[in-house]
Order: structure tokens, then C-alpha cells, then sequence
């Protein structure tokens, strides 16, 4: 039985605030994906779902004289290092497991190297899997971010993966 739903974490006001900022519909068809993509490499999918749906809540929205700037954003970001540690205090205060909340949050921190050296580090699998998944939804210039979605029809988004998950985790279970 899983401690934290993707529900819990996605009704909760602090992940509202940050999904909002980076955007709702590429977080959940960030986490859809990596859901396929765990099932496939053999990959806790619960972990999977949850490093999709928070890789991207610490961006910050970089703005100059009032339009978006996406060179300043690509010079200067950081939102991997900020969203794990987000990503790490929520999964926390919900109740997750602590190694569980680890591993998410290394998977969102892990999930671009846009400020690290280049091939710099060796990752997991759920740490590609996050990467390939953000990847898989990503259009030019960081319009991803900007897709709108209604609140309602992102709860029943979220709903149906964790159904999913749900059933992928006795599948899951299994073959560990």
C-alpha cells in the first residue's frame, strides 16, 4: 500500500502553488510517461509518477520588462536543485517514506544537468526514466510549461494514474 497518493500531493496548497508556476499539464503528462517508462525498465512506477508530477516545481518564472526571457531562464536556472529540495520537504510533511522521498527527490534533481559539466554524473534508472519522460513533452522555447489545463479534468488525470499505479504495483511487486 502506498503511504502518499499522487492525489494527496497534488491537492496539497504547496504543490498547487509550484504545479501552477511550471505547469499543471506538462507535470502530469510528465508523470504519465514516466509511469510507461517504468513499467518498461522494470521501475517502481509510484516513485516514477511522483518524480514526474514534481520535477519541475522549483522553476521560477524568468521574466524581462514583463516577457518571458527563456535565455535568461537556460543562463541561469537552477530548478532542479530548488524542486528536489521542495519536492523533498512535501513528500516529508505528507507522510512518504523517508528513502522513497530520497530517491524522488535525486530523480528530480537529476532530471536535466542544464548546471552541471556535461556527462558529469552517472544516473539510475529512475533518474533517466524522469529525464526521458520531461523530455518526451518538452516543445521549443519552454512552451510546455504554458499548456493550460482545468483543475477538474487535471483531478481526474491524476485519479486515473493513481489507479494505474495501483495496479502496476502488485504487478510490480512481483518482480522484485
Amino acid at each position: 500500500m502506498r503511504r502518499v497518493s499522487l492525489i494527496d500531493i497534488f491537492t496539497h496548497p504547496i504543490a498547487q502553488k509550484y504545479l501552477t508556476r511550471s505547469g499543471v499539464s506538462h507535470a502530469i503528462t510528465v508523470a504519465q510517461y514516466a509511469v510507461q517508462l517504468a513499467n518498461k525498465y522494470d521501475v517502481n512506477p509510484d516513485l516514477a509518477a511522483k518524480a514526474g508530477l514534481l520535477h519541475d516545481i522549483g522553476h521560477y518564472e524568468w521574466y524581462t520588462d514583463g516577457e518571458w526571457d527563456y535565455d535568461a531562464y537556460v543562463k541561469n536556472d537552477i530548478h532542479a536543485i530548488k524542486g528536489a529540495e521542495r519536492a523533498h520537504k512535501l513528500l516529508i510533511r505528507l507522510g512518504e517514506d523517508r528513502k522513497y522521498a530520497k530517491e524522488i527527490a535525486l530523480a528530480i534533481l537529476l532530471h536535466t544537468d542544464s548546471y552541471l559539466p556535461e556527462n558529469s554524473m552517472k544516473k539510475n534508472t529512475l533518474q533517466q526514466i524522469v529525464r526521458q519522460a520531461d523530455e518526451m513533452d518538452e516543445e521549443p522555447f519552454g512552451k510546455h510549461h504554458y499548456r493550460k489545463m482545468k483543475y477538474e479534468d487535471a483531478f481526474k488525470q491524476i485519479e486515473r494514474l493513481d489507479y494505474t499505479i495501483e495496479q502496476n504495483m502488485s504487478e510490480y511487486r512481483q518482480s522484485v
